[in-house]
């Protein structure tokens, strides 16, 4: 790519270092992926001896534990070692590194906070809550994210404790129908099982599936007669977390089926089956596309640098373009991505300092000049 015209007299170069001195270096110094491994699997281990702990201790030593859940405390102490593993080796990447650091710098920043205080809930929100960035691609495909967004969180904020044995279900009077809702042994809520605050105590699990199969099989028809989803389209990487979804959530359907109208019947079998694809879908979260899960609320942090540093420059002192001086953006956020392309060793981190018409222009010129000269 050709350099950018220069806007000032360019400074003389250095003087070359010393015979054997160490090379002057730009920006933090690369690690090495063994380095970078042995890092995240420290991470990994640490963070499943937590869990592993705090499932002990929550369930009052295992007092609360239900064995019949323990295949699903395994494999959510292997998705936390996975997730940790991942999200260390993604942090240890130049670009991510750089908006995990500005993310947090932003989120503890007092002056952050006394500038605008409701930034941060209200990005939380709306970028993670309500999600309205995926509005502006279709409308369909943000209700049909919702419904697939809020029927997961559900499941989770049920599931995952229950498998813990950090809350229980006990019946107060040895044979209902009311019963006693406990967390870490303290009694919380007690309700009676026939009406609806029971009704919704009991079948939270078959509400959030009813909700991520509506999501899942919107995204699955997507999929199968969108062209542009086509043509992109990974089966391993896009189909196969939906179609696990689906599984998860009829299976998990399938059981109240069977001891409702079935007495029972089949539920065994449907047990195992359930049980083995939440399993395999706990397990693939970390390595699949589910760990942009776990890679958004990072952005949130990102987002909010963008918006703390927009005000904070609200009073003119945006960056320009050097070429046409249209504003371009805030001149912390250029400098964090010039920042960020000098740690990736790419050294035309100028072009960070022209806005995107300049740059087509630039690169047409150039192309002009250098590859189709004498051609008009």
């Amino acid at each position: 790519m050709t350099e950018p015209p220069q806007t000032a007299d360019p400074t003389p170069a250095p003087d070359p270092p010393a015979p054997g001195a160490a090379p002057a270096a730009d920006g933090p110094a690369p690690q090495t992926p063994a380095a970078v491994r042995r890092r995240a699997v420290l991470a990994g281990a640490a963070v499943s001896a937590l869990l592993i702990l705090a499932i002990v201790f929550g369930s009052r030593l295992l007092r609360d534990f239900d064995s019949a859940l323990l295949p699903y405390a395994v494999a959510t102490v292997f998705l936390a070692f996975g997730v940790a593993y991942r999200y260390t080796v993604w942090v240890s990447a130049p670009g991510a590194r750089r908006l995990f650091r500005q993310g947090w710098r932003s989120f503890f920043s007092a002056a952050n906070f006394r500038r605008a205080p409701t930034a941060l809930p209200k990005m939380i929100a709306t970028y993670l809550g309500l999600q309205k960035f995926l509005g502006a691609r279709s409308h369909a495909r943000w209700a049909a994210h919702q419904l697939l967004f809020w029927g997961c969180v559900l499941a989770a904020l049920i599931t995952f404790p229950l498998t813990w044995g950090w809350f229980t279900f006990t019946s107060g009077s040895g044979d209902g129908p009311g019963y006693e809702m406990r967390i870490w042994g303290f009694k919380v809520l007690g309700f009676n099982a026939l009406n609806i605050i029971g009704w919704l105590m009991f079948h939270g699990l078959d509400i959030a599936a009813v909700l991520v199969i509506s999501g899942a099989s919107y995204f699955l028809w997507r999929r199968m007669k969108d062209r542009g989803a086509i043509t992109g389209q990974r089966f391993a990487y896009d189909l196969i977390p939906l179609i696990a979804l689906v599984v998860v959530s009829v299976t998990g359907l399938l059981l109240t089926f069977s001891s409702i109208f079935l007495h029972g019947g089949g539920y065994e079998f449907l047990a195992v089956l359930h049980m083995v694809s939440v399993v395999f879908t706990l397990i693939y979260i970390p390595f699949g596309k589910f760990f942009h899960i776990v890679q958004r609320p990072a952005a949130v942090g990102m987002q909010l640098f963008k918006y703390t540093s927009r005000d904070k420059d609200a009073d003119g002192e945006l960056k320009t373009c050097r070429r046409c001086h249209e504003p371009i953006d805030t001149a912390a956020y250029v400098e964090n991505l010039r920042g960020t392309m000098k740690d990736l060793k790419l050294d035309f981190d100028e072009w960070a300092e022209y806005c995107p018409r300049c740059k087509r222009v630039l690169r047409g010129n150039a192309y002009l000049t250098h590859v189709k000269k004498g051609f008009q």
